[in-house]
């Protein structure tokens, strides 16, 4: 990779930048000081390092965007600045960089707990993402491995600094991960044990140190949350309230978000899928008194596939399916696009499936992951709607396209860039356009996909309603009149759901450790569904889906004060 130019922040240019430029300018910069990011870009320089997650290394990541900022403003006002194309780049760049600032600011960095998404869970990720084709990749494995102390003791010091100055993360997310720490580190053999075993002989004893080395860290870590850390933030609320809660809402979401408005949309979707729900579960068992009751029979009778192989075999071929009969009736994909992997997570993965992009050069593609949490039995009724919307037409329709787009429009717009809020929305929309589509073939699939849809309406609800501790609605058939708490939140997802109780402690937990993320899925799609819509009433019977969905999908990314209105004018 050539290095940019100091001026200009173009590779070999002498020109003065523009927009994307700049915001092109910003990815090298940040995959000098962020390997993670370089990783999952497909940076092979990356692969031998992991950041520096101190507060010092913090710092030096906000100073970046500080910079980036100035120069933007000063690319603005070139000619060709204010280009449809510029414009969207620098109000996305403007828009991101600013609200992580503000996060920066407000010491979220020195407070981050999380059973799903955090510095300590992205040290171990991005091992399953670094490529290990031959003995050269292994060597670079060695080094990562070798470098994971010195990123954990990074960790550790922003962890303290927090302590320091009155920051402290929940003490659930704090045991949740004391608990995932135990079980990557093992009692017999740890995660990176388990993960340097598949390299190369020629390369063994140098794997095993390195993983016994990283396992070390994670041992020390773990001693140390578990010993000082977890006394110290005991007694510390386990919700944030609405100014943290705003703050990091416009960080998910890319807009300020009238929080009170979005609640009260989480119950109308709450009411009007329950009505549907029940349509459905009288098809599935007459007899249920609620939906819930119908999946639950599910869960014994329904349509399953059986063994860990087996599934990742079968959600693999329903990806591949959906492309077949997708392709050139809806979309129209690139080659590169149309491949997708299905992958089981790693053992100690929080309980939520999840997908990882491709890189830009497509050499590893979009991946779907399953966690099976123990479990070798799995219920169609609830993969489906699940896998069209991590996989196809979902997550990797859209992340996949933006990688393939990326010369054309800047790599900051299609990777780094991306929104939250957009990206779930999407996939969530997706689930709705398989429905629309007629893929939801039968009452069982149909009553599973809806299951999955108020799964995200209830995140609406409990997410804003627990942080910002509102008053449930009088018509609510829950507890109306009380204010909600965690233990709240709890029994409501758990009356309403078919997932176990696991499932749903540990997304209760994932919100208490990410508020204001789980919130996007419903609003995003909200805004999908409205932007198709004032397309299709501008262009009539001219309105084209195909053509539609791909320039949607080609547009890169947007936060939701600009993806309604840009969606509108395709």
């Amino acid at each position: 990779m050539s290095e940019p130019n100091a001026s200009t922040g173009q590779a070999g240019s002498t020109a003065e930048p523009l927009p994307r430029q700049v915001a092109d300018a910003y990815v090298d910069a940040l995959i000098a000081l962020d390997p993670i990011t370089g990783t999952f870009l497909g940076v092979p320089e990356s692969s031998g390092k992991l950041p520096d997650f101190s507060p010092t290394g913090q710092e030096e990541l906000a100073q970046l965007a500080r910079t980036t900022l100035d120069r933007l403003a000063a690319a603005e006002a070139r000619p060709g600045g204010d280009s449809d194309g510029e414009r969207r780049c620098a109000r996305l760049l403007r828009e991101r960089l600013t609200a992580e600032l503000a996060v920066h600011e407000a010491g979220e960095g020195l407070r981050a707990v999380s059973n799903l998404s955090s510095p300590l869970h992205s040290v171990r990720d991005i091992f399953t993402l670094t490529p290990t084709a031959t003995d050269e990749d292994w060597a670079a494995v060695v080094q990562r491995l070798r470098s994971v102390p010195a990123a954990l003791e990074g960790y550790r010091a922003s962890l303290g600094e927090g302590l320091k100055r009155g920051l402290p993360a929940g003490p659930r997310q704090v045991r949740t991960v004391l608990g995932q720490l135990g079980e990557w580190i093992g009692t017999d053999r740890s995660w990176f044990a388990d993960f340097a075993a598949t390299g190369p002989e020629s390369l063994r004893a140098d794997l095993d140190a390195a993983a016994a080395f990283a396992t070390g860290a994670l041992t020390e870590l773990r001693d140390w949350l578990r010993d000082t850390y977890a006394p110290a933030v005991e007694g510390a609320p386990d919700v944030v309230g609405r100014e943290r809660y705003a703050r990091l809402a416009r960080y998910y979401n890319g807009s300020d978000l009238d929080l009170d408005e979005a609640y009260a949309y989480g119950w109308s979707e709450f009411h009007r899928l329950l009505a549907e729900m029940e349509k459905e579960a009288e098809k599935v068992l007459p007899s249920a008194k609620t939906p819930w009751e119908a999946l639950a029979w599910l869960d014994e009778n329904g349509e399953m596939v059986e063994g860990v192989e087996e599934t990742r075999e079968w959600l693999q071929s329903l990806m591949d399916e959906a492309i077949e009969k997708l392709d050139g009736t809806h979309f129209e994909l690139a080659e590169r696009v149309k491949r997708v992997e299905s992958r089981i997570a790693p053992a100690g993965s929080a309980a939520a499936p999840y997908y990882t992009s491709p890189s830009l050069d497509f050499t590893r593609p979009g991946r779907t992951w399953l966690p099976t949490m123990g479990e070798t039995r799995f219920q169609v009724y609830d993969l489906v709607s699940t896998w069209y919307h991590e996989g196809v037409p979902g997550h990797h329709l859209q992340l996949a396209q933006w990688a393939h787009v990326s010369d054309e429009l800047s790599r900051y717009q299609t990777t780094v860039g991306m929104v939250s809020a957009n990206a779930e929305g999407w996939a969530l929309y997706a689930e709705r356009l398989m429905d629309e589509l007629g893929f939801l073939s039968n009452a069982e699939r149909r009553l599973g996909y809806l299951d999955a849809q108020m799964m995200r309406a209830i995140r609406v609800i409990i997410d804003i309603g627990m942080h910002l501790e509102l008053e449930i609605p009088a018509d609510s058939p829950f507890h109306p009149g009380e204010r909600w708490t965690p233990e709240l939140a709890q029994e409501f997802m758990d009356a309403h759901c078919s997932r176990s109780s696991d499932f749903v402690e540990s997304e209760i937990i994932r919100y208490q450790g990410m508020p204001g993320q789980a919130i996007g899925y419903k609003l995003g799609e909200r805004a999908w569904l409205n932007g198709r819509e004032a397309a299709r009433r501008r262009h009539g019977a001219a309105f084209d889906p195909k053509k539609w969905h791909m320039a949607a999908l080609s547009q890169g990314s947007l936060g939701l004060d600009d993806l309604e209105s840009e969606l509108s004018a395709l």
